[in-house]
């Protein structure tokens, strides 16, 4: 692979597994420095072990204020500068509304707006200052469709591109980049929470996606010129629709 993020600084949350560590490791191998947040401080250790000096690991766990609050700090006195954040830290939460337990939606939903919009709101100073920079949000597909079985999630979803088009809208003006990546189903830790019905049928019919295949997308948003933004993805597997 080129190194055609060489002499960049990235952020990736929720990088110890699934999308986020894919995406790691795609900046990585294009040439980047990655700071790898999440709060599993032993798997970040080993995997900064695995993937070598420029693999940068941060604990926090987002969902404290304190430690959400330190999060550029924590960056900038690890690599100096930054120019990327992929804000990917999320969960899931599936089934019938009326069997959900509320203190899992207040911190579901905690995690997929409030962190996302707390942690881009730290970085837009740092970002506008330099007048470059990007950022990209792991949405879902569901942020495009009402799917019946993940009320909570599909909820979360809707409200973060919301959040992502309308920021893009604010500070493009100041050389800042914003879009979100929506993918269907992928094979991560979040599918132990899918409906197993619908795990098995996707299984089935080869309608999942990998990780990597993600991370390949958001490595081409992160890599077109300057004076272009792609704004949103949508990308699922071709056995699968809603």
């Amino acid at each position: 692979m080129t190194q055609k993020l060489q002499g960049q600084v990235a952020v990736v949350t929720g990088a110890a597994s699934g999308i986020g560590l894919a995406s790691a490791e795609a900046m990585l191998a294009a040439g980047a420095q990655v700071v790898l947040v999440d709060r599993d401080q032993r798997a970040l250790a080993a995997l900064c072990e695995r993937l070598g000096p420029a693999a940068l690991p941060l604990v926090l766990d987002l969902l404290d204020p304190r430690q959400c609050a330190s999060l550029l700090p924590g960056v900038l006195e690890l690599a100096g500068r930054l120019d990327i954040l992929h804000a990917n830290a999320g969960s899931y939460i599936g089934g019938d509304l009326v069997d959900a337990d509320p203190d899992a939606i207040d911190r579901m939903l905690n995690l997929n707006i409030n962190v996302v919009m707390k942690n881009v709101r730290a970085v837009l100073p740092h970002m506008i200052e330099r007048r470059s920079g990007d950022i990209i949000v792991t949405s879902s597909l569901a942020a495009h469709y009402p799917t019946p079985w993940e009320p909570v999630y599909a909820a979360s979803k809707w409200a973060i591109d919301c959040f992502v088009q309308t920021t893009r809208r604010q500070v493009f003006k100041h050389g800042l980049r914003v879009g979100s990546i929506s993918p269907g189903p992928v094979v991560t830790g979040l599918l132990a929470d899918w409906p197993a019905e619908k795990l098995r049928e996707a299984r089935e019919s080869g309608s999942l996606l990998e990780a990597a295949e993600v991370a390949e997308v958001v490595l081409f948003m992160l890599t077109r010129p300057r004076g272009m933004t792609i704004r949103d993805v949508v990308m699922l597997p071709t056995q699968f629709d809603l």
